[in-house]
């Protein structure tokens, strides 16, 4: 097998083993019901003039299942991280306390929970598309190998190993779709 195929071929794998780690960062952002301070990481406060992250102006906590403590470093930011809350899509109510804002996570709603499984379903659709995504492109790059003087045999074998590792990766995504769903589904 040709060095150019072998390059080919790593650089899918790595492709595909970026698409289902950043489904799993997606889908710890969906909340399940539990607290988790993978809820607000994607929320920015407005750190003198400069959109920060909520995790790098306070320490996230989950003391139980149905709560979330921000403690900011600084009391000003009180106000930001509550704002930022407000603005966020996560439709939950911030408290404001003296030295930190309490995040009260409702119980989720059967309805709710049938919303997120098609949230979570949208999510690992999308890892799945990624995936599929890279075996094109790297078939398409190994089929200009072949009219570039590769053998016919060479390219038949490498499009086969991306055939099977496009079904080991699309496997893990199901994998992170049916834990999730689990996740969601537990009361």
């Amino acid at each position: 097998m040709t060095e150019e195929i072998q390059f080919y071929l790593s650089e899918a794998e790595e492709s595909m083993e970026k698409a289902v780690q950043h489904t799993g960062s997606e889908l710890t952002k969906i909340r399940a019901g539990k607290a988790s301070p993978a809820m607000v990481e994607g929320l920015r406060v407005d750190y003198y003039g400069n959109p920060t992250p909520i995790s790098q102006v306070a320490n996230i906590a989950a003391p139980d299942a149905r709560t979330l403590l921000i403690k900011p470093w600084e009391k000003n930011m009180l106000g930001e991280i509550n704002k930022a809350i407000k603005n966020s899509d996560l439709n939950l109510n911030p408290q404001q306390e003296a030295d930190a804002v309490r995040l009260n996570i409702p119980a989720l709603t059967e309805e709710r929970r049938r919303e997120l499984v098609k949230q979570v379903k949208n999510e690992t659709e999308n890892g799945k598309i990624s995936i599929r995504n890279v075996r094109k492109d790297v078939n398409d790059s190994l089929r200009k190998l072949q009219k570039e003087g590769t053998s016919e045999d060479a390219v038949r074998d490498a499009e086969a190993k991306v055939q099977k590792m496009t079904d080991a990766y699309i496997v893990k995504i199901d994998e992170l779709l049916a834990k999730k769903e689990a996740e969601i589904m537990t009361i």
